[in-house]
């Protein structure tokens, strides 16, 4: 019975860490006028997750280019702090979302995804104060 008791316990500490783990990466949802916001206010790590050509035909200032679709993603945002924020947008929003979930399994403890995309910082016509 105590060999019972004792698996019992170490099982349940072995899902509560797995799960604290998982925990502690956090992927927000942020819109463009939150990530204006975060710009504008501070200095943060802004990932532009595009083709170096896109990203040639318009950015946001101060934006770093890591294009999520080359090998060397992993590679490149490895010097990235993973302890500051790090704020993500691509074409409309779906290649930032996996950009996220990919510095999400790297261990970045703060990942803000713009929804929209460079599409809609663009059409609104956002501009940061900061260059």
């Amino acid at each position: 019975m105590k060999k019972y008791l004792y698996f019992s316990i170490i099982l349940f500490f072995s899902i509560f860490t797995a799960c604290q783990e998982n925990e502690s990466a956090h992927i927000q949802k942020i819109s463009v006028e939150q990530l204006l916001e975060a710009i504008n206010s501070d200095d943060v790590q802004l990932i532009d997750v595009r083709t170096e050509g896109e990203f040639n035909d318009g950015s946001i200032q101060r934006a770093q280019n890591i294009c999520v679709t080359t090998n060397g993603f992993k590679e490149k945002v490895k010097n990235l702090d993973k302890e500051k924020p790090v704020y993500l947008y691509c074409k409309s929003g779906k290649r930032s979302a996996n950009a996220a979930e990919i510095l999400k399994e790297m261990g970045f403890k703060e990942i803000y995804d713009m929804t929209g995309g460079y599409d809609e910082w663009s059409e609104k016509q956002l501009k940061n104060k900061k260059s």
